[in-house]
This record gives C-alpha cells, sequence and structure tokens, in this order.
C-alpha cells in the first residue's frame, strides 16, 4: 500500500485503523502510550530486526514484548510449524507433538510433574488460580501490589468493565517484603487458596527487584504451612532467566506455574506445569479454547526449548545483557547523567533519575529510535539469543548520543 501524498504510511495507517478499531489500536502494544515518533505498524521482522511501515529498521530490544526469544523467523522453529503444518494443525482432539511437548517441559522444569497448554498468559494466569482454588476449596489468593498477571477481569491493570466482585477474593501484600506477605495469610485466614508471585517484581514504571531469598523461603513456608498453592508467573521471564524456572536457582519450587510469550518463539501457545499434589485438582477444572490444541505451535514450543537448550541460550542473553548494561552506565557517567538500570540483564530496564514524568527516559528512547534501536522508556525490555556482540556495539552508539541528547537538553 502506497500513503497519500505527502503522509507517512504509518499515519495513514493509523487514521484508517481508527475509523474501524476502537481507539485505532488496543492494549499494551498501543503506540499512543508511547512518545512521539514511534511507529505503530511494522511490515518485516527477521532475527533481532523489525522494519516499519515506512520502511525505517530497528535494532529491536522489546522482542514483540517478548515472545522473540531465538529471533524473529527462527528457520529451525519455522521449519518444525511448517512441516507440522502439513500433517496437521487443528483437528477434533491434540496431535502427538502435545505430548512430546508435555514430556520436555516436565523434563525441563524440576517443579513440573505435569503439563497442559493454552493460547496466551492470561489463560495461564487464570487457570494457576483456578486450580489453586480447586485443589484448597477455599477462595482467597495473594498477588503483590502493583503486579499485572494478565488481562482478565480478576487481574487486568485497568478494571473498566469490570466489577469490584471480580477481585473480591483477592488480598495485596508488598513483593518480597516477608511481614507485608504474612499479614496478607492472617488476613485470608481459613480461606487461603493460593499464593501468586511474579518471577520477579517487574511492574512497569518502577526499579526492578530480584526476588530476595528470604521472601521466595517464607512464601514456600507459608504456602506447605496452610496447604495453599504457590504461583509462580513466569509468563514474562520464563525461560530467560533460567530454563528450569526463575526461582530455581533459589531452591524454590512453585506448585503451579504459568508460562507463555518465549514458550513458541512467537507462536501462540501457553503453557500451565505444576506439581503431582495438583494434578487432580488441575484434571477437575474445566478451561478450553477452540484453538488451545493447536498443534503447529506446539511444534514452534517444541523446536524453541531444544534449541534453548542446545545453544545455551539464558547464558548468552545475561552475557549481552551484561555489555549493554555496563556500557550504558560508562555512557551515563562519563556524561554526569544519573540513571538506574534494574531486574535481570537479559530483561533490562532504564530508569532517569529526577524523571517523574519520564521526560528523560522519552528523550533517550526517542533519540536511539531515531539511530535504528528501539528501546523503551519505561517498560522493561527483553534480549534474545539473535542478538550479537556487533548489535551490542550498535546499540551502544545509538545509547551514547541518546545520553548526550539527555545531557545537553535536560542537564
Amino acid at each position: 500500500m502506497e500513503a497519500p501524498r505527502g503522509l507517512p504510511l504509518d499515519t495513514a495507517l493509523r487514521e484508517r485503523a481508527f475509523k474501524v478499531v476502537p481507539g485505532g489500536m488496543w492494549g499494551h502494544m498501543n503506540a499512543r502510550n508511547l512518545p512521539a515518533g514511534y511507529p505503530q505498524f511494522f511490515t518485516e521482522a527477521s532475527g533481532a530486526r523489525l522494519r516499519d511501515a515506512d520502511g525505517n529498521e530497528y535494532l529491536d530490544f522489546m522482542c514483540g514484548y517478548g515472545p522473540m526469544i531465538l529471533g524473529y523467523g527462527d528457520p529451525e522453529v519455522d521449519e518444525a510449524a511448517r512441516a507440522q503444518r502439513a500433517r496437521m494443525d487443528i483437528a477434533n482432539g491434540p496431535a502427538e507433538v502435545m505430548v512430546e511437548l508435555a514430556e520436555t517441559m516436565v523434563a525441563t522444569i524440576p517443579a513440573a510433574d505435569w503439563a497442559m497448554f493454552a493460547k496466551n498468559g492470561t489463560d495461564a494466569t487464570t487457570a494457576c488460580v483456578m486450580i489453586a482454588r480447586a485443589h484448597a476449596g477455599r477462595r482467597k489468593i495473594l498477588v503483590a501490589k502493583g503486579a499485572y498477571h494478565g488481562a482478565a477481569p480478576w487481574c487486568t491493570p485497568w478494571p473498566g468493565g469490570t466489577t469490584a466482585e471480580d477481585r473480591a477474593h483477592l488480598i495485596h501484600y508488598r513483593y518480597n517484603d516477608v511481614a507485608s506477605l504474612e499479614a496478607a495469610v492472617a488476613e485470608a485466614g481459613d480461606d487461603l487458596a493460593g499464593i501468586l508471585a511474579s518471577a520477579f517484581r517487574h511492574d512497569a514504571r518502577i526499579d526492578q527487584e530480584m526476588p530476595a531469598p528470604e521472601f521466595a523461603c517464607a512464601a514456600r513456608a507459608l504456602a506447605d504451612r496452610h496447604d495453599a498453592a504457590l504461583i509462580i508467573d513466569e509468563v514474562r521471564a520464563g525461560f530467560r532467566i533460567d530454563l528450569r524456572g526463575s526461582w530455581e536457582p533459589l531452591g524454590v519450587r512453585p506448585d503451579l506455574s504459568a508460562w507463555s510469550k518465549a514458550l513458541g518463539n512467537g507462536y501462540p501457545i501457553a503453557a500451565v506445569t505444576g506439581a503431582d499434589t495438583m494434578r487432580e485438582a488441575a484434571r477437575k477444572i474445566f478451561v478450553t479454547g477452540s484453538f488451545w490444541c493447536s498443534a503447529v505451535p506446539m511444534a514452534a514450543a517444541l523446536a524453541t526449548l531444544r534449541k534453548l537448550h542446545r545453544i545455551d541460550a539464558v547464558a548468552h542473553m545475561k552475557r549481552l545483557g551484561l555489555m549493554l548494561r555496563e556500557g550504558i552506565q560508562a555512557q551515563a557517567d562519563a556524561l554526569g547523567v544519573g540513571l538506574r538500570q534494574s531486574g535481570p540483564a537479559q530483561l533490562p530496564l532504564i530508569l532517569f533519575d529526577d524523571d517523574p514524568v519520564f521526560e528523560k527516559g522519552n528523550l533517550f528512547t526517542v533519540t536511539a529510535l531515531q539511530h535504528g534501536v528501539y528501546l523503551h522508556p519505561w517498560h522493561d525490555m527483553f534480549l534474545s539469543a539473535a542478538h550479537t556482540e556487533d548489535d551490542i556495539a550498535i546499540a551502544l552508539e545509538a545509547t551514547g548520543r541518546a545520553l548526550e541528547a539527555v545531557a545537553q537538553t535536560l542537564p
């Protein structure tokens, strides 16, 4: 398609979309939530690069907000999906690949004795909550203040169209605060069904926090003491921190885990994994979807997991993430720009000191965008196995110029 004379194609597409799509776009990918200069529409994606509707190319550090872990269009994953599609995708029941994928997840994740599949992260977190309630025969679910667990009525961060009753059995605690968690458990009393925690604190617009060992151990102990389920939301972090599970290095294993995003390297799939103690409850609940047994995404997920293992993708992403983090810090120090980098290096977040309305963050990321690097001003970003050392060098060239702009314009 060509844009009207003098009008960027992205702008023309936004105008067309606004007429036939509420608001022109919905949810977290709405570019209206970002500063002016970010594109809304894209035409090509390959490896670690994107091309927008107007032909601008970007080195991408959002990875489709997480799903791209091996690279856009990874040939091994796409070939596995193609071969499965040639045989079968949707039928009256699943294909053999479902069993293979479940076996692989159980073999990969020490806390998993079984797996079941869905389509997106909200499906998975909601199923975890249902299983916890079915297991305990109770209602209360503890969630961290400000945490994001999906877009269903019980957890959406924007409650328009929901009712207070949808959240009537949620009790909030502060992430990494053992006393707060203990108080929430006490408030739940004999009605506690589950404790839900993110793999790490990745709330938008604030510094990220890795789980403190004492917090993780306390969550496990409290769940055990009250015969409640410990649920880890791995939707965002899963397979980037540790293939075995993000809390496995802490020695803490959940009863239930929710997975999506990186599982299929862009193919639509989610999963719930659980311990044997939750197996009967998982069997009893009713969750389903017309496309939940689609075989093509399962084949893609199986190929993704196998390649992540083979190439030691977590170590690669962590190493490059540290290169990026250290390079940006050196640039900021040299220019006297105060910034904070938090969370795991392979899911980087960059926030600026004295920047309550993200004026510095917006200038930083828009300038980087103008130099061909796609960053985000207030959401954690994502490294992938497709990023290279040369990509980090390119990114640091752009961030150097972006930090100079911040230092000169907003000292």
